[in-house]
């Protein structure tokens, strides 16, 4: 139990190493100040460019790469772990996505779990990987709203581990797609309201001028 404890302490720690707000000292802005004040990539693209917004987004996935590839093996003492490995992992992964959302190094203002939650799914199954790209590129272009894409690309998740059978993985799936929901509450309420932004990839698809 100690060693699971403190493996899931390690991928909240790592998970708590913001992309956006690291660069961002290099560039002496942060980001929360500017846009929608979400640490997230998808508000470092709109405010600092494409550069940018990319190195956010491959350091945000790369901790929960880390996280369930990483901390799970690190050896740690000579007594056997009680708790099965599958489970350790899908621990550490939500901590990290945690982590991120809730950075204890940045006050505890981070992003929205998105990029690292990719992250992870990469290491634990990556063709779940598959329906998440599907789902998110489809919403996107035919909306524009990129927090209604992020959520509804975790929800489809859900039917698929539950399809395959595999009960840790719908936990794990239903529990990322809810949190994300949570942390993607302000766009749901934007969305209602009418003052959600959205991509300029929308336009491609809705010109009249054709």
């Amino acid at each position: 139990m100690t060693e699971l404890i403190v493996k899931i302490l390690l991928a909240y720690l790592l998970g708590s190493v913001s992309g956006s707000l690291l660069l961002g000292k290099l560039k002496k802005v942060d980001i929360r100040k500017h846009g929608s004040g979400n640490a997230g990539a998808t508000n470092a693209f709109r405010m600092q460019g494409p550069w940018f917004g990319l190195a956010v987004v491959f350091i945000d996935i790369a901790k929960g790469v880390l996280a369930v590839g990483w901390i799970p093996v690190l050896p740690f003492s000579t007594v056997t772990l009680t708790v099965p490995v599958d489970v350790l992992v899908l621990a550490c992964g939500f901590a990290a996505v945690l982590g991120h959302c809730f950075p204890i190094w940045h006050g505890f203002r981070g992003g929205k779990g998105a990029a690292t939650a990719v992250g992870t799914l990469f290491i634990i199954e990556s063709w779940l990987l598959i329906p998440v790209v599907i789902t998110w590129l489809l919403v996107l272009i035919t909306t524009g709203y990129v927090g209604l894409a992020t959520v509804l690309a975790s929800f489809s998740l859900v039917p698929v581990a539950w399809y395959i059978g595999d009960m840790n993985l719908l936990i794990y799936v239903s529990a990322i797609a809810l949190f994300l929901l949570y942390t993607h509450r302000s766009n749901m309420r934007n969305l209602r309201k009418g003052t959600e932004n959205q991509f300029q990839t929308k336009r491609l698809f809705s010109r009249k001028d054709r």
